[in-house]
């Protein structure tokens, strides 16, 4: 019985086990069905499993150094992770009361700056953000919606509280991976999909076509969307295809796009074709070589002309990393009672800004409790994990920081849940963020019911990033 011997993290909230050992009640009939299955047919699952991913081509590309792309097969655990109906409802409401006042905040930016002038955020931390985006100020996009897509990174702590880990409001990925997670369960368990009534996540491409839709100039009929991607190179390429084809739009580079009279056009055999939204997947800096990067190739030369006229639609808006900035994060419970004038539902990891001295104090003291981040990276980039770092290691991000406070904040070490997973014919515990993707248009938020569960394989690791040897399964909302 494959659940005997499983064991878990002595002072981790385990998703499916008390620490006595005992099953909780939402795990019971996975737990009881699993326990009946041979290990050689669970063996064979793991294998269909991986065939499907190599079949379908669902890969992800991972960085050296030397910035040389290696691209692999995206790793999957076959157990699902189960979340409760009670738990998913207090997410739903967490995610849109905090997304609510992301948006005001962006639009407040970007315009008045209230929040500024009535000194609840230094000026300071907004103007020295890499990522503010002083070409769009006063741009009025459509319904004041700034972020449409967003993937929200939860992690549970040993009492089983969730926190928001970091706000992703540029370009968010994975959800490609949600979906064909779900496919590839539902082909290996089709039993354990039957016992449990589990929410589906297949209706996520059509919830985002009809925002794109509501969101073009002048409420036109049949507007022409498309999908900007950088190409075949970037990391999310196998996504960017995969979301394309499943809504049925037009996957576009930069060089099938032009420019003309303020408006975009697509470059087609039958001549050009005007563009009413662009769900761009190209970051800021590289979208206008007339504005940004004047040596980017990726981009639409005079997009942002286009743009502040309001003839094209752009999702996600320009200049939404100065929300997700890590540093700004700390500020966000402060902007949802500011905005909404409500207590913040769903709290953050306690972090420690460096450009504060009795902060940066407290973590140079403390570094080997904390986990250092870059504010602007992503992926696992630019992080000290300190309980597992090297003397050596730690004096350099300390000279890093002193260097350049404003770029780093520090967070203590989360001891964040585990789940049962099947590696190498073994059901052993590994620990797991969980982002949820949530949809924001002109009828409100709207949340599919699941998400992206990405898994630390290593054992005892706490880095959950493919780039960084993690992986994901399938995530159930159960009724």
């Amino acid at each position: 019985m494959i659940f005997d011997k499983y064991n878990t993290r002595n002072g981790f909230w385990d998703e499916m086990s008390f620490a006595d050992g005992n099953i909780r009640s939402h795990y019971q009939s996975i737990f009881k069905q699993l326990n009946t299955i041979n290990l050689d047919i669970l063996n064979k699952k793991e294998e269909i499993a991986k065939k499907m991913f190599m079949n379908q081509g669902i890969t992800f590309t991972v960085y050296s150094e030397n910035e040389e792309g290696i691209e692999r097969i995206f790793p999957f655990d076959i157990i699902p992770r189960i979340i409760t109906a009670n738990d998913w409802d207090f997410l739903e409401k967490g995610i849109a009361q905090r997304l609510k006042a992301l948006n005001l905040f962006l639009k407040d930016i970007y315009n008045e700056q209230h929040i500024i002038k009535d000194g609840k955020i230094p000026a300071s931390l907004i103007v020295s953000c890499p990522h503010y985006n002083r070409e769009v100020f006063g741009i009025q996009v459509p319904y004041d919606i700034y972020v449409h897509i967003a993937g929200i990174d939860l992690v549970r702590d040993s009492d089983g509280t969730y926190y928001v880990l970091e706000d992703n409001l540029r370009t968010p990925s994975g959800v490609s991976y949600m979906l064909e997670n779900r496919d590839v369960t539902k082909r290996i368990f089709p039993e354990l999909m039957n016992e449990y009534n589990v929410r589906k996540v297949s209706d996520y491409p059509i919830l985002l076509h009809n925002i794109l839709v509501q969101l073009a100039p002048k409420q036109i009929q049949n507007p022409n969307i498309v999908l900007l991607t950088p190409g075949m190179y970037n990391s999310a390429y196998y996504e960017h295809t995969f979301l394309a084809r499943y809504m049925g739009i037009e996957l576009v580079e930069g060089r099938d796009l032009l420019v003309d009279n303020h408006k975009v056009f697509m470059k087609t055999t039958r001549g050009l074709k005007q563009v009413d939204v662009i769900y761009r997947r190209v970051d800021d800096e590289f979208l206008d070589p007339l504005v940004f990067r004047p040596d980017s190739l990726l981009g639409v030369p005079g997009l942002v002309s286009a743009y502040r006229k309001g003839n094209v639609a752009i999702v996600n808006a320009m200049g939404n990393g100065v929300a997700d900035d890590k540093a700004i994060y700390t500020y966000v419970p402060d902007m949802i009672k500011y905005y909404l004038n409500e207590e913040p539902l769903l709290k953050n990891v306690p972090t420690y800004r460096m450009e504060i001295p009795e902060e940066r104090d407290y973590t140079f003291l403390n570094m080997h409790k904390m986990v250092i981040k870059k504010t602007n990276e992503s992926g696992g980039y630019g992080m000290l994990m300190g309980e597992s770092a090297s003397d050596e290691e730690i004096t350099k991000f300390k000279e890093a920081i002193l260097k350049e406070p404003r770029s780093y904040i520090a967070q203590p070490t989360i001891k964040i849940s585990t789940v049962p997973c099947y590696l190498e014919g073994k059901l052993v515990p590994r620990h797991i963020d969980f982002r949820p993707y949530a949809l924001c248009g002109p009828d409100g938020i709207k949340l599919v019911a699941g998400g992206l569960t990405r898994v630390a394989l290593k054992e005892n690791s706490l880095v959950v990033n493919s780039s960084q040897g993690g992986g994901s399964k399938d995530t159930w909302i159960i009724d």
